[in-house]
Parts: C-alpha cells; structure tokens; sequence
C-alpha cells in the first residue's frame, strides 16, 4: 500500500460512526485505537527502513561511519511534524523493534500493545545488550496475555523486574549512570504560570519534597492562611533565590516584547516573554510599572524595536562579521523566539548563516536564524539545503530541503502590531518597546 491509498482510506475516517448504536460506537473505539496501534507498527517498520536505507547510500559514497546517520532523524521528525527531539527517539524506538524486539513490535501491529506502552519495553531494556534484549522480548511478548490487562505502571514494573533477572549489573549501571543526568529545567504553564522541574537521585528528590512538606505543616499550623502546596511552593523559591521579600530579589534580565499601543494606550494585544511566550497586556503593563518604580537603578531598560506596521515583520540590520555580533543575535532571538526548524520549539542556541558562510553567504538579520544546537548540527549533513526569503512588508521565511527532497516553510511569528495614528497605518516602521531588565516576577 502506497502513501496515496493510505490517504484514500483517511479521507474515509470522518464517516465512520455515524449511523450505528453504542454497542458499535464502542466496537469501532476499540478497533480504531487497534488501528492507531499498528500504524505505529507501521511506522517503525518504515523508519528502520529509511535509516537502513539511508545509511548503506551514505556507505557506498564513502562517507564515515560516524557520519551516515547523521540527519536521519530529523528527517523523520519533519515528515511527523514533531520536534527533533522526538524524531530521534522514534527512530531509536523503531530499530530497537526491528532489529531486537520483534515479539512486541508484532503484538504492536496486532493493535494488542499500544505505541506508549511498546515505547515502555524499549525504554526499560536500553541498558541491556542486543541478545539479552531480544530474550526479553521473548519472555514477555511471546504470548500475547502476559501484559494483557496491565496498566502502564504495572507494565513498567514487570519490564524492570524481567530486566533485573536477565542482567542484574546493567540494571545497577544504568541507575549509576542515570546521577549524571540530573537537571534542572522549565517550561511554560497555562496562565503565565511556569513548571520548574529538577531530576534528582531518587533519594535527593524524596528529601527535598519531604523538607519542604515538613516546614509546610509547621507553617500552617501556626495558622497561616495559604494552602499547603502554596507555602511549599514560596518555600521553594524563597531558598533558591535566597530571599522572601520580592524587593529583595536579584536583578534577572527578563526580555519582554510588547507594542507600544499595548504598554502606553491601553490596548489589549498580548506581550511576549522570552523563554516563555504570550502574556495578557494588562500583567505586562503591571511588571513594567512594578520594574519602573523598583527601588533599583537597573529596575528597567528600555530598548526601541523597529517592526513592520501591517505584518509585523522584525526589521534587520547588516554586518561584515562572520560571527553575530550581540545586537543582531539579539535581533534573530527577538525575530525567532524559538528554534526556526518546523515543529522544534527549543531555546536558540545557534545562530546560523541559512546560506553557509563558505558560501558566500553574509552576516544579516535576512541570512541568519535561530536554532537549536541538535537542528544546526544536522543542517550541516550531507544533502541538506536550506535559503531565505522575504518579500517587502511580509515575514521572514526559511525553506529547508532535506536530502530526500522533501521542502518544508518556516515562517517567523510576527510581534505585537503598532499603534495606529490617526485611524491609519503609519508609514514607516513604528517603534516598539522592549522591556529589557525585570525584576523576577
């Protein structure tokens, strides 16, 4: 079956289900989240495939082995319209059931386990070698009710417990190794609310919440009148910060990008927050007022911003630098947000010259982009292309080209829109302001 007859069969999809009774309804949930599963199936079987495929071309033209699989996964990410990120571990996922865990990847095409928990049994035999992997596979996917009627817990739970018996050391390497991935990280939250994660040794982890509820309680029965989780909470950032007063806060630079009809006549168009997206104008306006009457010099730094009126196109300015120099990397973060690549919404790290350097390509707002480490890395790989366009008044945009041909469009997310004078459009590019040193919030 070709790409086409597959889309045949989708334009088919949103029919189903209209002229029959429950008992059926609940039949056709059943079969189609079977049909979700393989196609799953499906998939891994396509993406090892592609990888192999890819690889033995990259071999016979004499690239290094270190080398060929250089990009694979990104094309793979693109074609799912997912993140790098995710791109990388459905092609691990996918050789991993191919080439070691066949027993699952048939139960997976069957529709008897689900994608998550097939991810679950490659996940938790990573650290075992290719034979002892595809034994386990054996041990619990063979037959298809030993997993039947668990849930995703219950299933982790047996993998670990089989992986254990099979290679006691490994399991014990991986938990070691496991301490060096310890982090720190955020991300967004609805309501301009923000979730700060730490991954910590289990027994690190187990304290730091148990000191935090234990002050709570103390703290509570006192008779204070925040909830338990909101004293854990202000516990929390009070000893990371080491303050309790938000005047006594460190200075941290928050970029925050908002127009100027929004910060000065009251509009309602949301700002932007570097690092984190959209907020509501009107808590915008009240950092800035809280930033602007902050005790501290630095309490706020205003910068001008030029943008288009009608599109709200980010204006660039021009270079002889090969590297990026501060302002105009600063320009690409505020233009960009986040990586340009289709779907990969990770923090810049990289900015890159979109026609290479070597090429002749300059050092411009128009030539340059914003991306991840991971993204850069694989635009350097063998076949890949990618240029810039911009037509007057309109967006940036990138088109990528990745070495099967395939071409995908980046546009720029446009800033808040400016002012309008007078009931009409300026003419020329209207200042916007940027809120450049915040106190934290």
């Amino acid at each position: 079956m070709d790409s086409a007859a597959v889309s045949t069969f989708l334009a088919e999809l949103p029919d189903l289900g209209s002229d029959i009774d429950d008992a059926a309804r609940i039949d056709l949930l059943r079969t189609l989240e079977e049909l979700k599963a393989a196609c799953a199936g499906a998939q891994a079987r396509v993406t090892a495939d592609l990888d192999a495929s890819i690889r033995a071309s990259r071999a016979d033209q004499g690239v290094p082995r270190n080398q060929q699989g250089r990009g694979i996964a990104n094309q793979v990410a693109l074609a799912r319209r997912d993140s790098p990120f995710r791109g990388g571990r459905h092609l691990g996922m996918a050789t991993a059931l191919v080439h070691e865990m066949p027993r699952t990847l048939r139960l997976l095409e069957q529709g008897i386990l689900s994608e998550w928990r097939a991810t679950i049994l490659v996940r938790e035999t990573a650290c075992l070698t290719r034979e002892d992997r595809t034994a386990l596979d054996f041990l619990l996917c063979a037959d298809s009710s030993t997993l039947d009627g668990l849930g995703d817990q219950a299933v982790c739970a047996k993998v670990r417990a089989a992986a254990a018996r099979i290679d006691a050391e490994a399991v014990v390497r991986r938990a070691r190794k496991a301490v060096s991935d310890r982090r720190v990280t955020s991300r967004p939250a609805p309501d301009t609310m923000a979730y700060v994660s730490a991954l910590l040794p289990v027994a690190q982890g187990v304290a730091v919440h148990a000191t935090l509820a234990r002050d709570a309680d103390a703290i509570l029965a006192a008779g204070d009148a925040r909830t338990r989780s909101q004293i854990m909470a202000d516990l929390l950032v009070s000893r990371v910060t080491g303050s309790t007063a938000a005047a006594e806060r460190p200075v941290i630079t928050v970029n925050l990008v908002i127009s100027d009809q929004a910060l000065l006549g009251g509009g309602c168009e949301p700002a932007h927050v570097q690092g984190y997206g959209p907020v509501p104008a009107a808590l915008a306006r009240q950092w800035v007022s809280d930033a602007a009457s902050a005790e501290s010099e630095s309490g706020a730094l205003l910068r001008r911003v030029y943008a288009n009126p009608q599109s709200g196109a980010l204006t660039a300015t021009e270079s002889q630098a090969r590297c990026f120099p501060t302002g105009l990397a600063r320009l690409i973060d505020l233009r960009d947000k986040t990586c340009r690549t289709p779907w990969c919404d990770a923090p810049i790290r990289h900015h890159d010259h979109i026609q290479s350097r070597h090429t002749g390509g300059p050092t411009t707002a128009h030539n340059g982009a914003g991306l991840c480490a991971a993204c850069n890395y694989a635009k350097q790989g063998v076949g890949w292309n990618a240029s810039a366009h911009q037509q007057p008044g309109k967006a940036h945009e990138i088109e990528l080209r990745t070495p099967t041909g395939h071409r995908y469009r980046s546009t720029a997310p446009p800033l808040p829109r400016p002012l309008r004078i007078r009931g009409t459009e300026v003419t020329s590019p209207v200042e916007r302001l940027i809120i450049h040193y915040l106190h934290a919030a």
